[in-house]
Parts: C-alpha cells; structure tokens; sequence
C-alpha cells in the first residue's frame, strides 16, 4: 500500500480513478490500484469513453455479438459492460462502506444537458442498464440538469452531478438534490440507499482565470482561484448540510451529498503536479484523479492545511480576483458551456470510432 495515498485517504479524503477502460479491468490493472493505492472508486466521462473505445481491438468480440445494433446502442452496451465489471470489483467496497465508496459512474449523453426530459430518461436508462446497486448516474450541472437531478434521486438512482464551476450553481445543486430526497422520503423510498456526490471542477477555473489575470496584469493571483473556489464550495456544503432541512432527511436515513474535487490534474507546468489533491483535503470529499496525477502523489505528494472552516480565506482570494477585473460570473458561465461542449465533441470522436469499428 502506497503511504503517501493512505495517507490522503486515512485523512478523509476518497481517491476514486478519473480513468476507465475494458483494458484496465481485464489487465487486472484497475483491482491493482484498489490494492496498493487506496482506489475506491471509478469516475468516468465521453473523453475518457472515446480514447478507451478508440482501441477498438479491446471491444471487437462485443461488437459482434452485437450485431446489427445503431452506434448509439452499441455505445451504450459497450460503456454499460465496462462500467458493470468495474461496479462488481469495486462491490466489496461498496458493500463494506455501506455505499460510500466503490463507485462507478457513467455519464448521460452530453448532447441532452440542455433538455430536462431526455436527461431524466437516459438517465433511468443507464442506471437499468448497468443494473448495479454501486453505479452513479452522471448528470450535468446546468440550469436544464437540476430539474433533472431531482427528478432521478425521487426516482431513487443514485446521481454524481458533473460540471460544477460555481458556488451559486452548486447551491442549487444541493436543493435539488434535498427536493429529491423529500420527493422520495414521500414516495416511501428508503433514503439510506440514495447517494450523491456534486463534481466540482477545480484546474479549468485556473485556466481560464490565470489567462485573464494575466491580460490585466495581475500575475500575483495567479494559481490560486480553483484551490480558493473549492475552500468557498466546502463551506456552501457544511452550511447547506447543517441546515435543519437537511436534518430532518437526515433522521429519516439521508445521506450527504459529498463534495468531488474534479479536474484535478494541474494544467500549468509552472504549479506543482499535486497542487489539486495537496491543498483540497477534508474529511468526507471524493477527489477524482487522473493516474497520472495519482502517481504524483504517490511519488511525492503532501498534505497541504485542511480546508475545513476556510471558506471565508476562499472567498477573500475570490473578491480580491473579482477586484482585479476579472468577472467570476461570465467566467463561471463560459466554462459550463465550454464543459459541454468538449464533451459533446468527444462523444462525436466515441461515435465515429464505434461506427468505423462497425464496419470492419
């Protein structure tokens, strides 16, 4: 077992692998990870889809027993397979913590984020699909996804919303997912078997802030606003899941929707490598990493200063970006349309992949 990574994890922090592929799995790589590096859970996304896939030799036998299927259902069985087989390595996990861990998740379709109804179908769709206790549905945070959300907790589906990037979208994230909980409290579904966890993105806020400080002349506050935007989220989720409307779900057997620092490999050459995983630690948070990453930290990685009660040090960080020029709102506003974008382009890459596949 890698110390640096129990470490991290002894302190509270869930390592799931930002990564996933039918070669992972049958290599026995991925139940290598789970043994000597702390991985508890699997999340996963079109990018990632549309590079596994991309080796279509590792999917050729499915393919053809398939048969004359279209390229969206054979996406869909072919993702659906992977993330099953990973569900049921990770089940002992699942099974020991309860739900906490030994997550697998699967993204809806990025060209449905904006229509609440095919969202909240497809989403219905996977989760039968898979057909594993232990798999998350994967959702986006846009104003069309929170309808969305609620509407697969009330359904009892576990959810991990995706493309958080600010903390008045997460908020709202948050009351979704608790008018799910009431929907489905009233529905006489067993609350204890409802999990989430909300995907805040954490090196794109850098990026593309880093970029506009640096056109206004203001490099000294570069590199700090993701670190900061997850200090001001982690204070949201206390605040929000102290609430005595949380409570009450709570008593009832709710469980918390956890905080998921994504988008945690570093971007910029210039900050350390572990930068995103170093200085987000708390007790009760996912942090999703790519292996790369993950073999950083377990190279050299640290535990940087709990966040726990740092939000206002956040937030000061944030005023002080908001000051210099930069304004968070369009920014936020663009990486969430930036966000589906890319994955809407990846999962053209996954179709043309799948269906050039098909043809052979």
């Amino acid at each position: 077992m890698n110390p640096r990574l129990k470490a991290l994890s002894d302190a509270g922090v869930s390592i799931w692998l930002d990564d996933l592929s039918r070669a992972r799995i049958t290599s026995g790589g991925l139940a290598e990870l789970i043994k000597d590096s702390s991985v508890v859970g699997v999340t996963t996304n079109p990018t990632i889809f549309a590079g596994a896939l991309s080796n279509g030799a590792d999917y050729a036998a499915q393919l053809t027993e398939l048969g004359d299927v279209s390229t969206a259902e054979a996406i869909k069985q072919l993702t659906a397979t992977d993330v099953r087989d990973a569900c049921d390595l990770f089940a002992p996990i699942y099974q020991s913590s309860e739900g906490y861990d030994g997550r697998v998740s699967i993204e809806v379709e990025p060209g449905l984020a904006h229509d609440t109804e095919a969202t909240t179908k497809q989403a219905a769709e996977l989760y039968k699909l898979v057909d594993r206790d232990n798999v998350l549905i994967k959702i986006p945070a846009t104003l069309a996804g929170l309808p969305a959300i609620e509407a697969t907790i009330t359904a009892g589906i576990s959810v991990n919303v995706t493309l958080i990037f600010s903390v008045e979208r997460y908020r709202k994230v948050m009351d979704a997912y608790m008018a799910g909980l009431e929907k489905a409290a009233a529905a006489g579904k067993d609350l204890s078997k409802i999990h989430s966890v909300a995907s805040f993105f954490i090196s794109r806020v850098d990026s593309e802030i880093d970029k506009r400080l640096g056109a206004l002349n203001h490099p000294e506050l570069a590199g700090k606003a993701g670190v900061a935007n997850g200090l001001v989220a982690f204070g949201a989720y206390q605040e929000v899941f102290a609430s005595e409307r949380f409570q009450k779900l709570a008593a009832k057997g709710a469980n918390l929707q956890r905080p998921l620092w994504a988008s945690t490999g570093t971007k910029n050459a210039a900050y350390p490598d572990t930068l995103y995983v170093s200085d987000l630690v708390a007790r009760g948070v996912v942090n999703t990493m790519p292996e790369k990453t993950m073999q950083a930290f377990a190279d050299h990685g640290e535990l940087g200063e709990p966040i726990d009660g740092r939000a206002a040090e956040g937030q000061a960080t944030l005023d002080k970006i908001a000051a210099a020029g930069v304004p968070l709102a369009e920014v936020f506003d663009q990486l969430e349309t930036e966000g589906v974008d890319k994955f809407v382009a990846s999962w053209a890459e996954l179709v043309e992949s799948v269906a050039s596949a098909m043809k052979r």
